[in-house]
């Protein structure tokens, strides 16, 4: 058995680790990242050659103002998908980005190592999933629901109100017996957040002793701070914090242009070899 702890964490010559972005959804917020269960395991193949560590799946959109989708039809567009990628390569990393502990649970069966809980384990069902199923897990904050999070965020002080609610939750699940080197945080950017909030999550370094994964890839942040309406137009602010990000010590980054990244962090790593744990 793979141990995960290691791919949870930044590589030994400082580069973060890539979790490649698979949305087998029509709705998801980036157009050109939509793929179809057929499409989504070539992708995904691709996405492992080209330098990811991880394949995030995902079969329900969480875009702001995004609508649920049932989770009969979450496993329906995302059990293929890891069944093929898990046969096609047996030794390759797999999440499954889900809120429903049903969902989670079939993915796991099928071969996912990792739950990926926009939801931050709200659900008391998926915390269960995670300390029976020893898996790894990344908790992500997120205020409110996809529906009506960006209405009006409210923090005292951003920084310190979610990581300490992520620690939070790590430290249940360490005290329940769950290995602390399987979990990550996700402070949630532009979930439950104003573009100051999320300026302040990145200039912020954390200081927990849990691995931290970032999901920064092509969001609103950029259509706020740099007036790129278009996904499409926001692959240059996106690597730009992929560079803060390396300097910064983020172990793991979402994205859904895993060669730019790579290209990116093995060009930062021959330059600033300094930049090591």
């Amino acid at each position: 058995m793979v141990d995960l702890g290691p791919f949870l964490r930044r590589r030994p010559d400082g580069r973060c680790r890539l979790m490649g972005i698979l949305n087998v959804t029509p709705d998801s917020f980036h157009p050109d990242s939509r793929v179809n269960s057929q499409t989504a395991v070539e992708k995904g193949l691709w996405m492992w050659a080209s330098g990811a560590d991880w394949i995030d799946i995902g079969g329900e959109s969480t875009r702001p103002g995004a609508e649920p989708v049932e989770p009969q039809e979450e496993i329906r567009r995302i059990l293929p998908v890891v069944e093929a990628l898990r046969s096609a390569n047996p030794e390759g990393l797999i999440s499954i980005d889900t809120r429903r502990p049903s969902v989670a649970r079939i993915a796991l069966e099928a071969g996912a190592n990792m739950i990926n809980d926009v939801s931050g384990l709200r659900d008391p069902e998926m915390e269960r999933l995670v300390l029976e199923s020893g898996c790894a897990v990344c908790i992500m904050h997120m205020q409110g629901e996809p529906g009506n999070m960006q209405t009006n965020p409210q923090y005292e002080n951003v920084f310190s109100e979610v990581y300490d609610s992520l620690t939070e939750i790590a430290e249940r699940l360490v005290s329940k017996g769950h290995p602390e080197n399987l979990i990550c945080l996700d402070p949630g950017i532009g979930f439950g957040k104003s573009l100051s909030h999320n300026l302040d999550l990145l200039h912020s370094r954390s200081k927990s002793k849990y691995r931290i994964l970032w999901g920064v890839s092509r969001k609103s942040i950029f259509k706020e701070l740099l007036g790129r309406d278009e996904s499409s137009q926001r692959l240059s602010g996106t690597l730009a914090v992929a560079a803060h990000a390396m300097l910064e010590g983020v172990d793991i980054l979402r994205v859904h242009d895993v060669e730019e990244h790579s290209d990116l962090l093995t060009t930062m790593a021959t330059l600033r070899p300094e930049v090591v744990e």
